[in-house]
């Protein structure tokens, strides 16, 4: 089968390229062509996503003309989408051929892409797509002030709810992505849930064996309001009061919150280490040395994949209960989970629920090891070659019938 991956970006810049780094050595090692179509040549020395595929055809196509060129010119028998810039060119490649999209995110399901409310407090949003999303935009602090920038960004989100049904099939991450591209035009039965998994660990060998417990509460990620810092800061010192023992909060990431977030733990006296990003070597030592994961997005995470690199080293997690994450966190099982309308006294409670009984605890890094085993490359790759296959021989046997 000839595949002509369509994204973005050649750098690996985030989730969807290393999602690609490592799923593109997997669809050639079972034999099949891989082509590379991007709207964006990767910067020179960055790491790119065809590291790993010496001899792989690379393509550039900036605007939607190009992108339907290239794909004439390889000869695809199916195009496999993780959204390009410009909407038209996805809309234009699911004209002319066989295409499956990733929903990576909220593309074509939210204005912003965040899926959540900031006012009058932080809220995720159930909504579908539609003109009421651009009159609550600014009321309802779902993106910036800028009006003419809200226009812009509906109409370009627009544009990509309507190409949901050209789609010959639909992957998502999740049931809670599942249940949103449905809800914004993509045909039922044309949604597959495709759960991704740890590109740089595997799971443990062996089980977690009993160990004592450090008091350590560690994050993971990108440090921005979304990501629940605030709701943490105030939800770790009430857990460590409830529990009777001192909980440290650390704190292995960066971004635009950062200052905040370290001014806040100093004002309230939270025992904290911020060690900025790190390296996969460091982040697992990190996960090793923790006695639970904090995962308390206050969005709708499409998935959470961090939950599950968390796992495979036996490292439970507690969360709020939005978006992907009750896919792989089980309350009492892998970890425990706080309601879905962020509060800090719930993930607290959640806090103390983890940690007050170690024999609890230490169930808990055996569930969520477990959990983990589940998010495999091979159960992946199985299910993702089927769909494309599918898709192909699906407008095969289209071209074969006769006409009416």
């Amino acid at each position: 089968m000839r595949i002509l991956i369509a994204t973005s970006h050649r750098a690996v810049v985030g989730g969807v390229e290393t999602y690609l780094r490592a799923a593109l050595p997997l669809l050639r090692g079972r034999g099949h062509e891989v082509g590379l179509l991007c709207a964006n040549p990767a910067p020179a020395d960055a790491p790119v996503i065809d590291a790993a595929c010496p001899g792989l055809v690379v393509q550039f196509a900036p605007d939607p003309g190009r992108a339907v060129a290239v794909a004439a010119g390889w000869r695809p028998d199916v195009v496999f989408t993780h959204e390009l810039p410009d909407p038209a060119a996805d809309a234009a490649l699911a004209e002319r051929f066989p295409t499956v999209y990733f929903a990576h995110n909220y593309a074509g399901a939210c204005v912003s892409g965040t899926k959540c409310h900031a006012a009058p407090a932080p809220q995720p949003c159930a909504r579908a797509l539609g003109p009421m999303c651009l009159a609550l935009y600014g009321p309802r602090r779902c993106g910036g002030l800028n009006p003419l920038t809200a226009v812009r960004l509906y109409r370009t989100n627009r544009r990509r709810q309507a190409t949901f049904p050209r789609y010959r099939a639909v992957l998502v991450a999740s049931e809670h992505m599942a249940r949103e591209v449905v809800r914004n035009g993509a045909p039922t039965e044309r949604v597959h849930l495709v759960p991704l998994f740890p590109t740089g660990t595997s799971p443990d060998a062996r089980p977690p064996v009993p160990k004592p417990r450090t008091g350590r509460v560690l994050f993971v990620g990108r440090i921005t309001r979304l990501k629940g810092w605030n709701e943490l800061l105030a939800a770790v010192p009430a857990a460590s009061a409830q529990l009777g023992r001192p909980l440290t909060l650390v704190v292995a990431g960066d971004g635009p919150d950062r200052a905040a977030f370290e001014a806040g733990a100093r004002a309230r006296g939270v025992p904290a280490e911020f060690l900025g990003w790190v390296g996969p070597e460091r982040r697992e030592a990190e996960m090793r040395a923790a006695d639970v994961l904090a995962a308390p997005s206050i969005w709708p995470e499409p998935f959470g994949l961090v939950g599950i690199e968390a796992g495979c080293v036996g490292l439970p997690a507690v969360a709020f209960a939005t978006g992907g994450i009750p896919d792989w966190l089980r309350a009492g099982v892998s970890g425990e989970l706080a309601p879905s309308s962020p509060n800090s006294e719930a993930l607290a409670a959640a806090l103390v629920r983890a940690l007050s009984d170690e024999g609890h605890w230490q169930r808990l890094r055996i569930g969520a090891w477990e959990a983990a085993k589940r998010f495999t490359p091979e159960a992946h790759q199985e299910k993702l070659v089927t769909i494309l296959e599918a898709a192909a021989q699906r407008v095969a046997l289209e071209r074969l019938r006769p006409e009416p």
